[in-house]
């Protein structure tokens, strides 16, 4: 009985320790990672900003943002251990030491007769005879007739002061920390237990197993449906204007599972006369063309009309369950725009490159959703090769106010950007009408758009000059300042429900071809993980040029540095194609900002490869064989942009660049063709 009662309230010690051992190090970890966090001073504090309420930090806020899943969960085990602790407390009881002259009431040392005389006075008070209770009998043979024979017999005697037992040594006890009733194997709880082990050790890992491989086989890393990747690849062409990537984009699975009820009919009709004219819909045959859109798929005319709220901000139109509706799609938007331009990136040519044009479409989209500009405002107007889509973005600008600076000969957003502070207040509150307080706000805005200048170099390492087949290292420094001093920052953008961070993509392509030969994704956010990064890519570089060890050194310090000041480092590698001059460019692309995006010309030059496969080939008159033009080009020069920057490009040049770019490679083809008959 001892020792099953021993067994038994070890239990609650096997749970709580069982508990213990995951739960304190987690949380530890979490309230050490919330301490961490700095205060968010890094978003915009616009009274535009500060009215959506986005970063306001109410009571009702503080609430919502703890009351997650995880941290509820957290909290539950912690009161289940609160529990636990307060019943071990109450519950538990000492493990006497055998004892047998405090257990007949004696001193140590007294007498045969003493001895005798205690025992008879027990047993009257305990002796089964005596005392018909259980719990008396069972004290009685456990304890005082083994005291009382541990004080009498020679043996037992002998046994207890050697051992301290009057049964001699004793072995090792073992148990199972378990209720009793669980370890009466002859009983029922035999089949408790057995189910108990079956299910932890057996079913519970199968059913988890069987959750992660349901929701591997459907997501991918980046949670997107892995059917949404399939659209997008069946449905990207090389050339996509905005308005034809928007049609593309609204394909995604998630999209399409978002329900569409009954009671959506009413709203989304008011909401389709509210973005009619976004809609590029022929005026001339506008019924035959409303009658066409509505015949779509309703999931389809729901995603584009909810977008369209967006991009338009009429949300405000909304119906409660269209609103929900419509911030989940807003949720959703920025990974399937990322993974949109992955697709555009993704190697279709023989060459591997990439597609460019649907690239910058896409990021130009993610723009536009991000701040809630309609894509129209990027028609070319007033000598802008993007509209009035970059003053939209500000606080407090409509495209009123757009023309009235024009008069005085503001025509594009660089120009307002490069003015001094006194020439932007007295341009905007004398010629555009703006208070002062709403100049501030348009000045707090300004000064948290990014500027950024690119600094690329493409070489053969440990070789001069580049050959055709040579395997080329690009090696690129993006520098981000703004007029606030901050490097990492939150865009502005009060029409965005949800945090959104600044992500770049650079893409080292030939715009006339149309191919991306480099792409990566560029953030400024993690200065550490920048640092890390950048030191280990220097020390390879510098062990493969066989520098010393002072000179790597000192490179990784010097990089580090520049990290810090604002940069970031990105390398790659690409192989060289025909000899051949080849004019590229830099695209560095914000998804946050409209008029941020960076273009730096670079001209390489690649030689024919020598016969001996020596590097010693006549090189051209200028000495190297890559002539790095690094040039900031000024708006006017954009010509050879503008034909797929921002323009609505139409079905027949779609098809004339698609039989320009070639065949489609097998692999391409194969998934186009399965995505068409799964449809």
């Amino acid at each position: 009985m001892g020792a099953s009662e021993e067994n038994s309230a070890l239990f609650p010690i096997f749970v709580f320790t069982i508990m213990a051992l995951p739960l304190v190090p987690y949380t530890i970890v979490k309230i050490l990672n919330t301490f961490s966090k700095k205060a968010m001073t890094i978003h915009c504090q616009c009274s535009v900003c500060s009215r959506s309420g986005k970063y306001r930090k109410s009571i009702f806020k503080r609430i919502s943002n703890f009351s997650t899943c995880s941290n509820l969960t957290l909290v539950l085990l912690w009161i289940v251990m609160a529990v636990l602790i307060y019943y071990i407390k109450h519950t538990s009881h000492e493990v006497k030491v055998f004892e047998p002259f405090s257990i007949l009431g004696l001193e140590h040392g007294a007498s045969d007769s003493d001895i005798k005389k205690a025992y008879r006075r027990l047993s009257i008070q305990y002796h089964p005879d005596k005392n018909p209770d259980p719990e008396a009998h069972d004290y009685f043979v456990e304890y005082i007739s083994k005291a009382y024979q541990a004080l009498t017999d020679p043996v037992s005697r002998e046994n207890f002061e050697k051992y301290g037992h009057p049964d001699g040594r004793q072995g090792l006890q073992m148990g199972i920390a378990l209720p009793p009733f669980l370890l009466n194997i002859d009983g029922a709880s035999g089949g408790i237990l057995l189910l108990g082990i079956v299910g932890v050790c057996i079913l519970l890992p199968l059913v988890l197993a069987v959750i992660y491989l349901s929701r591997s086989a459907k997501y991918t890393g980046n949670y997107v449906m892995h059917q949404t990747l399939s659209a997008y690849y069946y449905f990207m062409k090389p050339s996509l204007a905005p308005s034809k990537v928007l049609g593309v984009f609204i394909k995604a699975a998630e999209f399409m599972e978002i329900p569409v009820r009954r009671s959506d009919g009413e709203p989304l009709q008011k909401l389709f006369m509210l973005v009619r004219s976004e809609l590029n819909l022929d005026l001339k045959n506008i019924r035959q063309e409303q009658a066409k859109f509505w015949k779509q798929h309703p999931a389809l005319v729901k995603a584009e009309l909810l977008i369209q709220a967006q991009l338009t901000r009429e949300s405000k139109a909304l119906t409660p369950a269209l609103l929900r509706d419509f911030r989940r799609m807003l949720e959703l938007s920025p990974r399937l725009l990322e993974e949109l331009v992955k697709m555009a990136l993704l190697p279709r040519t023989a060459q591997g490159h990439g597609w460019l044009r649907p690239a910058i479409g896409v990021v130009e989209l993610s723009q536009n959703i991000i701040q809630a500009v309609p894509l129209s405002a990027r028609k070319v107007a007033g000598g802008s090769s993007e509209g009035v889509a970059p003053f939209l973005q500000l606080p407090h600008f409509s495209e009123a106010i757009v023309k009235k600076i024009a008069r005085k000969k503001v025509r594009t957003f660089q120009e307002l950007r490069d003015m001094t502070l006194e020439d932007q207040v007295e341009l905007l509150t004398q010629v555009a009408g703006l208070s002062s307080t709403e100049t501030k706000d348009v000045e707090m805005v300004l000064e948290m758009m990014p500027s950024l200048t690119v600094d690329i170099t493409c070489e053969t390492e440990g070789e001069e000059g580049i050959q055709e087949g040579d395997i080329v290292t690009m090696h690129v420094w993006i520098t981000l300042k703004r007029g606030s001093g901050l490097v990492a920052a939150l865009p502005h953008a009060p029409y965005y429900p949800f945090f959104k961070e600044e992500n770049f993509w650079l893409l080292l392509a030939d715009p006339v071809s149309n191919d991306v030969w480099i792409s990566q994704k560029v953030s400024f956010m993690d200065e550490a993980v920048a640092i890390t990064a950048a030191s280990k890519a220097i020390q390879e570089l510098k062990e493969v040029s066989g520098a010393s060890l002072k000179e790597t050194n000192a490179a990784v310090r010097e990089a580090v540095e520049r990290v810090k000041s604002g940069s970031r480092l990105v390398m790659g590698k690409f192989q060289a194609p025909g000899e051949g001059n080849y004019n590229l460019t830099a695209f560095c692309l914000c998804d946050s900002w409209i008029g941020c995006d960076k273009k730096t010309n670079l001209k390489i030059k690649i030689l024919k490869r020598s016969r001996a496969g020596t590097r010693t080939g006549a090189l051209s008159e200028e000495g190297a064989g890559m002539e790095e033009g690094i040039e900031e080009e000024e708006q006017e020069e954009e010509d050879e942009y503008e034909d797929y920057e921002s323009e609505y490009s139409e079905d027949e040049e779609d098809e004339k660049d698609s039989k320009r770019n070639g065949v489609v490679p097998a692999a391409g083809a194969a998934a186009a063709a399965e995505s068409s008959d799964n449809e």
